[in-house]
């Protein structure tokens, strides 16, 4: 099974062989949880998106569906889609539920302040664009130009440029979160 390509697993995997599955599985498990992790954030909520993943992946095959014959492209494309979409829903769960943070110790204030400069990011990459966030994403988990160009489905070479844009609208936005979500002691 190991030498198998993905294509060919994912082709057994229609036929009913769960060893073909279980291969997939676990030739791509720790990207699409690091993937979902760097989105999201939380192991918890990672891993059951991640289980969300394999379940659409199974599906498709089932239904012998037809996938592109990069199947890792098309597992990261699910993965950073419904990370991105677990942001959106978070942020909406924010704006309904307004929550009082108490004031702790320093080592409470110091782990307060990570968790801001966490949530300023998530919220940041919230306001880019779907393909700037997953580009970002991607880059940071040290996916090369031409994965991340079959991920996002563009050519390998606006990889360069199209990151460049990301970044620069990534620090805007950051910029925009921290200047209106911090105290002014933090400014």
């Amino acid at each position: 099974m190991v030498g198998l390509s993905d294509t060919a697993l994912l082709a057994d995997t229609a036929r009913g062989d769960a060893a073909s599955f279980e291969t997939l599985f676990h030739r791509h498990y720790d990207r699409v949880y690091g993937i979902l992790f760097r989105l999201v954030g939380e192991r918890g909520e990672a891993e059951d998106l991640a289980q969300e993943v394999f379940l659409r992946l199974h599906d498709h095959a089932r239904r012998r569906r037809g996938l592109d014959d990069n199947v890792g492209a098309w597992l990261y494309r699910v993965a950073t889609n419904l990370g991105y979409n677990a942001l959106r829903d978070r942020r909406r769960r924010r704006q309904r539920d307004v929550a009082l943070v108490p004031t702790e110790s320093d080592d409470a204030e110091a782990r307060l302040a990570r968790r801001e400069e966490r949530r300023a990011v998530r919220a940041a990459l919230a306001k880019l664009s779907q393909r700037q966030a997953q580009l970002l994403v991607l880059r940071q988990m040290e996916f090369s130009y031409a994965e991340c160009a079959a991920i996002v489905g563009v050519a390998p070479a606006s990889v360069g440029a199209l990151l460049a844009r990301a970044a620069r609208a990534f620090r805007e936005a950051y910029e925009k979160q921290t200047a209106a979500g911090q105290p002014r002691e933090w400014q």
